[in-house]
């Protein structure tokens, strides 16, 4: 599959391993958006809103190499529809822990690609359960350091693992970046391009 070369909206470490494990070419370019959810916004619209934003950002500040843009948002998502975005303290962190103890609870995963006077947008959600964590395993994993930049405090690819009972959706979208839906964008936009 030949996709064209692509700039990623972010600095995500976990986003550039996920493009790379698939095999496209990237450069990354540093955008800095708003990520404030606004009063009354529903989940869904919140992740498509900011991934969005980000791959316009990016597509803004370039000048004479307009290719594709891709930006990306994750949020974890509470029963109550509540989203829990980076923890801004350790105790803000040990909140959504606790919060997310023993309970499922949405991954949702948006990712955008800007190009030219288009855009593509998709959204994955996954369900995750966490199994009922102890205040030990709380203060243990908060000790890591692990969870401190990453939505909902938690990093699925690491030492979170051992609290996860179960997945139903996208692992890589539960991780940032939705790679079925990631593909199928740029697969559109590459059809589009050779036209």
């Amino acid at each position: 599959m030949n996709l064209p070369k692509v700039y990623l909206a972010s600095a995500s470490p976990r986003r550039k391993e996920l493009l790379t494990q698939i095999g496209v070419n990237f450069s990354v370019l540093s955008i800095a958006v708003d990520e404030s959810v606004k009063s009354g916004e529903n989940p869904s619209d919140y992740v498509e809103r900011i991934a969005l934003a980000k791959a316009r950002a990016g597509w803004d500040i370039l000048q004479t190499d307009f290719r594709p843009v891709i930006g990306a948002d994750t949020a974890v998502v509470l029963p109550t529809q509540q989203i829990l975005g980076k923890p801004e303290s350790l105790d803000q962190a040990r909140d959504f822990l606790g919060q997310l103890s023993g309970i499922q609870h949405q991954v949702l995963s948006a990712v955008a690609i800007v190009w030219q006077q288009q855009y593509w947008l998709s959204l994955q959600i996954s369900d995750v359960r966490f199994k009922t964590l102890t205040n030990t395993e709380i203060d243990w994993y908060l000790a890591t350091g692990e969870g401190k930049d990453k939505a909902g405090g938690y990093a699925v690819q690491g030492l979170a693992a051992m609290f996860i009972e179960n997945i139903s959706g996208s692992y890589s979208g539960v991780m940032g970046l939705p790679l079925f839906e990631t593909r199928q964008l740029l697969q559109q936009v590459t059809n589009l391009n050779e036209q």
